[in-house]
């Protein structure tokens, strides 16, 4: 059976530095944020933080609030490694899907970080589909706590704070798969 361990916290918290050290130690890692990216363009749009978060919230409301897990679940099971990493859990209908389908083999990790620390990193990253100031953020934050991510963060099996240097961060992730 394959191990998964899968990442949920606010926007810019490290969910996908984490996943860039798993991927540095040969893990695979499922992006859900991809599989939205992958609709935005599939429509037409543009990459935007507004387009992305519209596509993102059209889906879950009308395919259901799992529905960008469930498009990943085939991503998972083609992968037939014996590890794999998901970033970016956003709902609790998201994580009661995976713990289904996996079960015990499903560990959720939430990673904690303040918001101007997060704010810091989005300026650093330049990200197309990031927002430009801080109430930006504040607005994504919102967005995704409706999708029920601070219950998902919540109920994780694990929790990291992401408040130090990067190096902190990584050997903390380290630590965790080893």
């Amino acid at each position: 059976m394959t191990k998964i361990l899968a990442f949920v916290g606010m926007p810019a918290s490290g969910k996908s530095e984490a996943s860039s050290v798993l991927k540095n130690h040969g893990i695979t890692v499922i992006n859900m944020g991809d599989v939205i990216r992958e609709e935005v363009v599939r429509r037409g749009l543009e990459a935007t933080d507004a387009n992305t978060g519209g596509v993102g919230t059209d889906l879950r409301e009308n395919e259901g609030m799992d529905a960008v897990a469930r498009r990943c679940i085939p991503k998972i099971i083609n992968a037939v490694d014996d590890f794999i990493a998901i970033d970016g859990v956003r709902s609790v209908s998201e994580v009661d899907l995976f713990k289904q389908e996996f079960g015990d083999d499903f560990t959720l990790v939430s990673i904690d970080s303040p918001l101007e620390i997060r704010f810091e990193r989005v300026v650093a990253r330049k990200r197309s589909d990031d927002m430009k100031d801080i109430s930006g953020l504040k607005v994504r934050d919102e967005r995704e706590l409706g999708w029920g991510m601070g219950e998902a963060m919540i109920i994780a099996d694990v929790v990291i704070t992401n408040n130090d240097t990067l190096e902190d961060f990584r050997k903390k992730i380290t630590a965790l798969v080893e």
